[in-house]
């Protein structure tokens, strides 16, 4: 499943039924695991959000996503988000994604992670520039180990170009 598919979805609690909001971002921790969701809420100026860490999240698909109950909801403060998807000053989107030897890969566009692995990352999808996504698409790196997000770009192995693949 990529990330940009699981926002925008609506967040039910399983206990009740009821709507408690809709996911605004994806929050990852620094080892490339997702540790929680944004609900919709976050004022401006504000130092904490509405968040649900990833183990109160029962189940997601490609309609909603289901949490245990309405005290899953918690309030983050803003400063302790490592990484995220689409917001803040740590996001994952548009990062540049170079190799270590210095050929930049492309930008990051969207992060897939395996539905049935939980909140395991299995790889970054990358454009490089819009008229080669039209030629050619966009491409999937898988994910590395040795993959390190820096202040301001995503490093990977030498060589890493050879391990684009279509998503």
């Amino acid at each position: 499943m990529r990330m940009q598919e699981m926002i925008g979805l609506p967040v039910f609690d399983v206990e009740n039924g009821k709507q408690v909001g809709k996911v605004l971002d994806i929050m990852l921790n620094n080892d490339w695991s997702i540790i929680g969701i944004q609900l919709e809420g976050r004022w401006m100026f504000a130092s904490s959000m509405k968040m649900v860490h990833w183990n109160d999240i029962v189940a997601y698909g490609e309609d909603a996503v289901m949490i245990r109950n309405q005290q899953a909801v918690q309030m983050w403060k803003a400063e302790n988000i490592q990484n995220t998807c689409v917001s803040f000053t740590s996001k994952m989107r548009e990062v540049p994604v170079l190799t270590e030897g210095g050929i930049q890969l492309g930008h990051v566009t969207d992060v897939y992670f395996e539905h049935e692995l939980g909140n395991t990352i299995t790889g970054i999808e990358i454009s490089d520039g819009f008229f080669t996504d039209l030629m050619e698409g966009r491409k999937m790196l898988p994910f590395m180990p040795e993959m390190t997000r820096g202040e301001n770009v995503i490093m990977v192995p030498p060589n890493s170009e050879q391990l684009l693949e279509r998503p």
